[in-house]
């Protein structure tokens, strides 16, 4: 199953956002990633620049390579309404991403091998593939055997309240899969429009 392996705190560096991870090395110092640093003179991004800039934020901040990525914006736009918030709606709609803001895990890539290794249940069937979508009214809990493993259990944060498209109960470590996420609730500084330019040129 591909992933991007590579070094987090680089590629946080790249954007200026801590997009893979909690941003503990990224200060207001950070230069991009570089021989020559900030000396180094950079150029005015163009047009292009700035969608592919945008497609890639995206794709490392949800942990998709290209190719899925870019099937997840052909059916964005196949669906009614505006392609841009769909995507988003889609992509916030990935179990892996789901269990990462129940806070079942501490990140995504915690929260795609929590999937992968069969520890995540939906609707009570064992489900292990990461990218799959979830519908609203899906129930998402941790297996009967993983509840009782207390090396996953202490990394339970619970949902942040901040997230209203999903319902977390603590005591059965279950979340509730409520309805797509409007785009002003979703947090993450992605100007989708953007990426639908790009892709529509």
């Amino acid at each position: 199953m591909a992933r991007y392996i590579g070094p987090k705190t680089k590629i946080s560096r790249i954007f200026g956002e801590p997009i893979l991870g909690n941003g503990k090395y990224l200060g207001k110092q950070s230069n991009p990633p570089g021989q020559h640093g900030a000396s180094r003179k950079r150029k005015q991004l163009g047009e292009y620049a700035v969608q592919l800039r945008e497609k890639q934020k995206a794709k490392y901040t949800y942990g998709l390579l290209e190719k899925q990525f870019r099937k997840t914006f052909d059916e964005a736009s196949r669906r009614k309404g505006v392609t841009g918030e769909t995507l988003i709606k889609l992509l916030e709609a990935r179990l892996d991403n789901t269990v990462y803001r129940l806070g079942m895990a501490a990140s995504r890539g915690g929260a795609r091998q929590l999937v992968s290794h069969k520890h995540i249940t939906v609707n009570g069937e064992v489900v292990n593939i990461p990218s799959f979508q979830l519908k609203p009214g899906d129930v998402i809990s941790l297996k009967v055997q993983s509840a009782a493993n207390t090396k996953i259990t202490s990394n339970l944060k619970g949902k942040n309240q901040k997230f209203n498209w999903l319902d977390w109960n603590e005591k059965e470590f279950k979340g509730t899969f409520i309805a797509y996420p409007e785009r002003e609730s979703v947090p993450e500084n992605i100007k989708e429009q953007l990426i639908v330019e790009l892709y529509s040129k």
